[in-house]
């Protein structure tokens, strides 16, 4: 079986080569593989409306089966953003640093108890006429500290304390993160319906 991943970033066809290492005979491919590239305007208001327009969109190109994820904070004190805008929630082109220092600042007035929040992650695969054949989703529930720390993630990863830890995401590095993170956990939901899907 051969899936498209809906990205051109090497490390993340790493992962997912890592995540569904328990399918046998799968070969995972990026867009870099493509003659041209497929530029999808994520617009959508869920991570899974996201995930499911990239593969659409990326198969419907290729013609080839695709796999595309969305994923993104969710803070409970601000009403679950900034969600699927927590890539550009200091603007477009914003740094990790910018947002960082936003969602610090609207969580001035939150207690500890009250800045609780999830990593979320959709995963969407569809065949290669953009047929939708499997919609997985995994979290990682957490809480927001006051300040940054470590020096391992990216994103929102210096200011997420997994639930059960006491040190950020940032600081726990990539072999733990990569064991309880919202994209692994959605991953294996994915695996026992790969199988099935290589049985039809």
């Amino acid at each position: 079986m051969r899936i498209l991943i809906a990205t051109m970033n090497e490390g993340k066809l790493r992962e997912y080569e890592r995540l569904l290492a328990d399918v046998p005979g799968l070969e995972l491919v990026t867009m870099a593989s493509l003659p041209e590239p497929v530029n999808v305007v994520e617009d959508r208001d869920t991570f899974r409306g996201n995930a499911l327009k990239k593969a659409t969109e990326i198969a419907t190109a290729s013609g080839m089966a695709c796999l595309a994820d969305d994923s993104g904070l969710e803070v409970d004190a601000l009403g679950g953003r900034p969600g699927v805008y927590s890539a550009r929630y200091a603007g477009e082109g914003a740094t990790d640093a910018e947002n960082n220092a936003k969602l610090l600042d609207a969580l001035t007035a939150a207690a500890d108890e009250e800045r609780t929040a999830r990593f979320r992650c959709a995963i969407v695969m569809v065949d290669g006429a953009g047929r939708e054949l499997a919609t997985v989703q995994g979290a990682c529930e957490g809480r927001i500290g006051r300040a940054p720390k470590g020096a391992h993630g990216f994103g929102y990863d210096p200011l997420f304390i997994p639930d059960g830890r006491e040190q950020t995401m940032a600081e726990l590095g990539p072999e733990t993160k990569n064991e309880i993170s919202h994209r692994a956990k959605a991953a294996a939901k994915l695996v026992p319906l790969l199988r099935q899907l290589q049985t039809r």
